[in-house]
């Protein structure tokens, strides 16, 4: 089943994890709408500088650290994912907790594993 996912911390750049996480998502079937610090294109993927408007997010898988986190808080909130995955380094758990008062499920997880092994 495809889970559409935003991956905020999208590269260009093959060695970060943002990247490796949108190759596999989309190898997995998954649509994915990626943010980073800039514009660019992974393989059918555009990443966007700036926060588009979207619906039915359904996962929102964090590759950056807190502190690039905040300006992006009332973005994600507004979006009402079913949940957000805070990769290793990108926990936040402010952020966690505002997500878990609006009912969002939070995960300290990384999405590479929970896709290797189906827990995705």
């Amino acid at each position: 089943m495809s889970k559409k996912t935003l991956v905020l911390g999208a590269s260009e750049n093959p060695s970060r994890y943002g990247n490796m996480a949108l190759k596999r998502l989309r190898a997995h079937g998954h649509d994915v709408v990626a943010i980073g610090r800039r514009e660019g294109q992974v393989g059918d993927v555009n990443i966007h500088k700036l926060k588009p408007a979207e619906k039915d997010i359904d996962t929102v898988t964090m590759y950056m650290n807190e502190q690039n986190q905040k300006e992006y808080e009332d973005y994600i909130l507004s979006l009402q994912p079913k949940r957000i995955i805070f990769n290793p380094g990108a926990e936040n758990r402010q952020l966690a907790t505002k997500a878990a008062e609006q009912g969002v499920q939070t995960i300290n997880a990384c999405t590479l594993v929970m896709l290797s092994t189906g827990q995705y």
